[in-house]
């Protein structure tokens, strides 16, 4: 209907059509307000309703404690990487488990404000599996353990939270974010750059524990990155992503509507079967991620033959599927499944690899 392409890109990715048919219907003139959402005063009555109520549905969704605060806050989940230290070392200390390429640059920043300790890493094998986190060594004025719960880049996901020991577990979701259920009193902090899984870039959504919400920082401290900041002011200190809030809570609309995180789950498991049951059996592809540290979003995978790689993006490009092509880091193909592609998009994709597997032996 639309000549829409099967868009596999780690982010900015593909949303729900549903989603973008509403937002196209109201793009010129918001439910009677004479204008687009992009054009509305963010101090109007119209706009609070909708932040509201984008909020509201995301409590809904993930069952958020009431001691728990959102807030929506631009710079996407970079930004975090220096916000979250400047925040919560207290004690100038913390752990961080090094499982890819976003939590390493979390680390490297983090290592500006206070001292970090790589309690674990899987560097070895070039982030291939998630270490074993079940004992960590975490000192006790450490202030937060920190963990980035699925790797875009690297295609693992933690199935298993560490044992941090009674210390704060603050999350790096982003590529995650809503694609199953969460139980958000086992983190001080959440947080999701939403343009993988939930709306357009530039923002982020923060899911902070409200005693987490400090006053006595780094006099230093720009005003800007402070949680009590926008906690204070309702996520707008300043002109807010208004665009990107509206986006989301629709987003939000769509997965309560779908039946809840527990139904995304059950769908996201069915298709990422699909590619990792091809993988499993084909001659030609490998995924490059331990089965135990699989992904359900983002899937790389490998031939083993740099040409041969670049051949089969050129093949699936020109088949009308797109950004397959690989993090350098990486290399190879990454087909990235968020909540939005369908499962006939990756069955197509299957389709096209066998083909090219059949043609190419």
């Amino acid at each position: 209907m639309y000549n829409r392409s099967y868009n596999f890109s780690a982010g900015p990715a593909t949303m729900p059509v549903p989603v973008l048919e509403e937002i196209r219907d109201e793009i010129l003139n918001y439910r009677g307000a004479g204008m687009g959402v992009m054009e509305m005063s963010h101090r109007s009555k119209v706009y609070q309703q909708i932040i509201d109520e984008a909020e509201q549905d995301l409590r809904d969704l993930m069952g958020i404690p009431d001691n728990y605060r959102v807030l929506f806050i631009q710079g996407g989940a970079t930004l975090q990487f220096a916000m979250i230290p400047m925040n919560l070392m207290k004690n100038g200390k913390a752990v961080y488990v090094e499982t890819g390429a976003w939590s390493k640059k979390a680390i490297s920043e983090a290592k500006k404000y206070g001292e970090v300790i790589v309690a674990a890493s899987s560097k070895d094998k070039n982030y291939s599996y998630i270490p074993d986190c079940s004992d960590l060594d975490i000192p006790e004025d450490a202030d937060y353990v920190y963990i980035c719960e699925n790797e875009t880049i690297h295609g693992t996901t933690w199935n298993k939270l560490p044992d941090t020991k009674g210390k704060i577990l603050v999350s790096d979701q982003s590529s995650m974010f809503l694609s199953k259920p969460c139980n958000v009193a086992d983190y001080g902090l959440i947080y999701a750059g939403v343009q993988k899984n939930v709306g357009p870039a530039g923002m982020v959504v923060v899911i902070i524990r409200e005693d987490l919400i400090r006053e006595d920082l780094d006099p230093k401290t720009p005003v800007y990155m402070s949680y009590k900041t926008h906690n204070d002011a309702g996520s707008m200190y300043n002109t807010p992503n208004c665009w990107a809030i509206y986006v989301c809570g629709k987003v939000f609309k769509y997965l309560k509507n779908l039946g809840g995180l527990e139904k995304m789950q059950e769908i996201n498991e069915d298709k990422a079967k699909v590619m990792y049951d091809f993988l499993d059996q084909s001659a030609m592809f490998k995924g490059t991620v331990e089965k135990e540290s699989r992904s359900l979003m983002n899937i790389p995978f490998v031939t083993g033959d740099a040409e041969l790689d670049a051949k089969v993006v050129a093949y699936t490009k020109a088949a009308g599927f797109e950004n397959l092509k690989g993090h350098k880091s990486v290399g190879g193909l990454r087909a990235s499944t968020y909540n939005a592609m369908p499962k006939e998009g990756v069955e197509a994709l299957v389709d096209c690899l066998k083909k090219f597997e059949e043609e190419n032996k």
